[in-house]
């Protein structure tokens, strides 16, 4: 299947910057926003986290949608023309997920576009899949697109850890980073928002995307060795569609929360698809400037690859994105920008 899809413009709210161009200037210089919280992660110390600086005290829904609007809301700046004709897509946190942000998913697509003062799209909708929900919003897109009802899609991402019942679950299964355990991730918060439309000439466009899913998750129930099965098969298909293989590629950008669960799957998938001669692949990841941002992961990413493409420092061309979530889910996209081969 063609992809379809080309990114004319991003926006971001983050712990590093409230637009894009601050945002992946902070995490290209390495620098990062975590900062002690009003959570206690252990007896000797407040939790680290990664909150996004806002100007007001927003919390719950009101908070997820003024993050995910800021984000749109730059990303329109560039393409103007695209008000009002763009279908949505909004990428949230898991059903079920322990003090997930928001209870209601369409009643906060309506706030968004309140805020944004758009009119609902009839083809927008929620992707509620956690960190790879960017990439099943992405095979929503470019289908959207090659069937002409709508010229523009608009892909976001909103997600916060920092909630008081989502940082105990954490803390209870030991999966925070904190002065008593060194495998954690540290919790976070995000949006970000790609804008896309149909290919055209020289712009920065997907190519190929893969999806599958991982036996031997994080909580497999049977204990299962990780073989990453899910993730070498996501990389796969998205090589297959584009018609490379992994040696090809240019870098990586993966949403490697901080546990090593995360980087040995990345590794395996590496080792398991990576033949002949190749250059040096440089991995990035958004975690290590602002933690585990949960549904805003791909859109970040996207974004960072977008920017570093547009302003020449890209690690190489093409460029694959990769994010997993806790219950195996997997994606895989390969972008390129024409300009850059």
């Amino acid at each position: 299947m063609t992809a379809g899809v080309a990114i004319i413009s991003v926006g971001m709210a983050t712990a590093v910057g409230l637009d894009a161009p601050s945002a992946c200037a902070a995490m290209r210089a390495r620098l990062d926003g975590f900062q002690e919280t009003r959570f206690l992660g252990s007896p000797e110390g407040w939790l680290t986290g990664a909150p996004v600086p806002l100007p007001r005290n927003w919390i719950g829904e009101k908070r997820m949608a003024h993050l995910a609007a800021g984000a749109i809301t730059e990303a329109f700046e560039r393409a103007p023309e695209a008000r009002g004709q763009t279908a949505l897509i909004l990428c949230l946190p898991e059903e079920g997920r322990p003090g997930r942000p928001v209870r209601d998913n369409s009643g906060l697509l309506r706030r968004i576009g309140e805020i944004v003062k758009v009119e609902p799209h009839s083809r927008s909708r929620t992707v509620a899949h956690g960190r790879p929900a960017g990439h099943v919003a992405f095979n929503y897109a470019r289908r959207l697109l090659a069937s002409g009802d709508v010229p523009y899609v608009m892909i976001a991402g909103v997600d916060s850890y920092l909630t008081a019942p989502t940082i105990a679950h954490y803390l209870k299964g030991r999966r925070l980073l904190t002065a008593d355990n060194s495998n954690g991730f540290i919790p976070g918060e995000a949006a970000a928002a790609v804008l896309c439309t149909r290919p055209n000439g020289g712009s920065f466009q997907l190519f190929g995307l893969g999806l599958s899913r991982e036996t031997a998750s994080i909580y497999n129930k049977d204990d299962l060795p990780l073989r990453a099965d899910g993730m070498t098969a996501a990389y796969d298909a998205a090589f297959g569609e584009t018609g490379i293989e992994m040696n090809r590629l240019g870098y990586r950008i993966s949403d490697l929360i901080g546990e090593q669960y995360w980087f040995k799957q990345t590794a395996l998938a590496s080792i398991r698809l990576l033949r002949g001669r190749h250059e040096f692949q440089d991995l990035w990841s958004p975690a290590e400037s602002l933690g585990n941002i949960g549904a805003a992961a791909v859109p970040v990413m996207v974004g960072m690859a977008w920017t570093a493409a547009a302003k020449g420092y890209a690690a190489g061309n093409p460029v694959l994105i990769e994010a997993s979530s806790d219950d195996g889910a997997c994606g895989a996209a390969v972008f390129a920008s024409r300009r850059a081969a």
